[in-house]
């Protein structure tokens, strides 16, 4: 009986810190995507343009500053 107990709460922790987000966190969860999703775009016509990678990725780093952690905006893939 203690195991099914266990096994239940296991399941039913990610529901809860699911409904542990307000409205406004994700409304705001929601704009740091959407700002991430800018800054990336803005690095990738950067790199279409020519310029040299780099560069792009300062200015990649200026956009992305106080949004995300660490020095590639939240995102890094392989190269």
């Amino acid at each position: 009986m203690k195991m099914k107990k266990m096994f239940l709460l296991a399941a039913l922790l990610p529901l809860l810190t699911l409904a542990a987000e307000s409205p406004e966190d994700i409304k705001k969860d929601v704009q740091r995507h959407r700002a991430m999703a800018a800054a990336h775009e803005a690095a990738a016509k950067c790199l279409e343009s020519g310029k040299s990678p780099d560069q792009c990725q300062k200015a990649l780093q200026a956009a992305c500053k106080g949004l995300a952690i660490g020095k590639y905006c939240g995102m890094k893939h392989e190269h």
